[in-house]
């Protein structure tokens, strides 16, 4: 069980980071795939992807941009954020084993409770992969929580 505590409005501050990361796997992208409906072969078909501009399978490029929701709902500001708006642009392919790390920068504090907030994707090698802002409506009061423990997941 992983606590948790968000940051609420009034506690963010311009120029305030936090960063999450995690390494690509095979069974991600399966997932992905599956939870998606893109079963377009570039993800999983290798000899297909010999055949493409990447020369090898690479993630999907919505999984990044499902990262980037994980580190805002859970890191910055955390539990109790709204997703207004997300804009990305990807830089470069991701592939499976990469190890992802999305790193959080409040950008401006807006009325309303809203939030810009710089969205950034890098690889193992600190290669920008997806370049990105969002725009949250942060929570009101500090939470302090228990995230959910997801049950064991098999793909049939």
């Amino acid at each position: 069980m992983t606590q948790v505590t968000n940051t609420p409005y009034e506690a963010l501050e311009v120029g305030q980071t936090a960063s999450y990361s995690k390494t690509v796997e095979e069974r991600d992208i399966q997932l992905f795939a599956a939870m998606s409906g893109d079963h377009n072969p570039v993800h999983l078909d290798a000899e297909y992807a010999k055949t493409t501009m990447f020369k090898e399978r690479i993630a999907h490029g919505m999984f990044s941009g499902a990262l980037i929701s994980a580190a805002v709902a859970c890191e910055l500001p955390g539990p109790g954020t709204i997703y207004v708006g997300q804009q990305m642009s990807f830089q470069k392919p991701v592939k499976i084993g990469d190890t992802l790390t999305v790193r959080l920068e409040i950008l401006e504090k807006l009325p309303k409770f809203r939030v810009r907030i710089a969205t950034r994707v890098f690889n193992q090698r600190d290669e920008l992969v997806v370049d990105g802002e969002a725009e949250i409506i942060a929570p009101r009061k500090q939470l302090e929580l228990t995230l959910t423990q997801l049950p064991p997941i098999s793909i049939g």
